[in-house]
């Protein structure tokens, strides 16, 4: 009798658990049958699973070198899919099927506040390069100009046509439902948005500072795979049963390290390093600043004599790389363990399943959200004004002042340098 009803009791969470194969859900119960042993050191199908990520990788590492080499617009194009993507699978994460069918056009609202907070952000960041590209035809220039002139009131005017739709659209008996995917619509925006205009302002920063935070963030995330895969033995954090710190130690080395010698050899290439002032796609040439001049580094003395080395030649950026990569490792993996733990609380185990092998757009993008924000407020905070150069300036005096401007300017100019002349004398 035991027997039979411990087989009964097995054959029913069987049961269950392949009537959800089809769903996202993770089942409570999966835990306890298997004894909450998820290290992929422990786990049967870890090959499998790791021949399907690893092809899938192969396949968005490619494409992704493509976009880069392509430029500037096109990378800007993709950060605009993978929002796309993010705010489809969070905006059918609180989604009720029978709800929506008695609110008819209710899924477009959202799109409606996206695609308006699109038009805002890109708006805000791209207005000054839009007048810089169409700056010699004065019918363009004269269009472009008043559509900046007027974009944030064109903006306001459109989310104040989202509010009125929302509030005429409220139907007796579901107003919670409603307001809550009001509240949660809201909420995706400024998740969503936040991370994409500061990786957007890095990338016409100059490829180099959008390239190197997106890559070492990859970089993180297999070196932790791999090493958790092959020596993972001690768990990290309850949210991420996979996570060893193993896989966390053995991923923040091999990060840091990515973040010199990446830094090095992305930062000699002017395509990446260039900040694109205008947004057309011609290939790019300007002073490297004193960032990305190579200087000699003489190694310290304690070091072998059989070494080879006495003298490298090191760009100084390699330095903040290092900043980079350390943040990389350390902080900005605490993303993936936020998404881990909302996932938990929705009682799912991917956003999507757009990627074989990784789930959705946001698995993978919630590391890359923490690291944008923090890879921007360094470049603005730590590395702006030592990026400053003669041929940079002149650049933003020829492209954002007038004539009359340029003229007042020189005659201002020449007169501090006389006066300051004469006092030396």
């Amino acid at each position: 009798m035991i027997k039979e009803n411990g087989s009964n009791v097995q054959g029913a969470h069987s049961g269950r658990i392949r009537r959800r194969k089809g769903s996202n859900e993770v089942p409570s119960d999966v835990g306890q049958l298997t004894g909450n042993n998820h290290l992929l050191v422990n786990d049967q199908n870890k090959y499998r699973s790791m021949l399907i990520r690893a092809y899938s990788s192969v396949w968005m590492i490619g494409g992704f070198i493509f976009v880069v080499y392509m430029g500037h617009l096109y990378i800007w194009a993709m950060v605009v899919i993978i929002q796309i993507f993010m705010a489809k699978e969070l905006f059918g994460l609180l989604r009720k099927v029978n709800e929506d069918k008695q609110l008819p056009g209710f899924r477009h609202l959202n799109w409606h506040f996206f695609f308006t907070a699109m038009l805002f952000v890109y708006g805000r960041i791209l207005s000054q390069r839009l007048v810089n590209t169409v700056t010699t035809d004065k019918f363009l220039y004269k269009i472009v100009g008043n559509l900046i002139k007027y974009h944030m009131v064109t903006c306001y005017f459109l989310y104040i046509a989202g509010f009125v739709w929302f509030i005429l659209s409220l139907k007796k008996k579901m107003y919670k439902y409603q307001f809550g995917q009001y509240a949660w619509t809201h909420m995706i925006l400024i998740v969503v948005f936040t991370q994409s205009s500061f990786t957007v302002a890095n990338i016409f920063e100059g490829i180099f500072w959008f390239l190197l935070p997106a890559s070492l963030i990859v970089i993180n995330d297999i070196a932790a795979y791999i090493f958790g895969f092959f020596f993972g033995k001690t768990p990290l954090i309850k949210l991420s049963p996979k996570k060893t710190w193993e896989g966390f130690i053995g991923a923040s080395v091999t990060t840091i390290i990515s973040a010199f010698v990446l830094a090095n050899f992305m930062g000699r290439f002017h395509w990446l390093t260039c900040p694109r002032k205008d947004l057309s796609t011609g290939w790019l040439q300007c002073d490297p600043g004193p960032l990305f001049t190579p200087e000699t580094f003489t190694l310290p003395g304690w070091l072998p004599e059989w070494f080879p080395w006495t003298e490298m030649q090191i760009l100084p950026v390699q330095w903040h790389a290092l900043g980079l990569g350390l943040f990389a490792s350390i902080i900005a993996p605490f993303g993936g363990f936020f998404a881990s733990g909302f996932k938990r609380a929705f009682k799912i185990k991917d956003f999507g399943d757009s990627i074989p092998g990784h789930g959705g757009m946001t698995d993978r993008m919630d590391c890359q959200m923490v690291m944008a924000v923090f890879a921007y407020i360094y470049h603005q905070s730590f590395i702006v004004a030592q990026s400053v150069s003669v041929g940079m300036i002149f650049d933003q005096i020829v492209m954002n002042l007038s004539y009359e401007e340029q003229l007042a300017l020189y005659k201002n100019l020449g007169q501090i340098l006389q006066d300051r002349q004469f006092g030396e004398s």
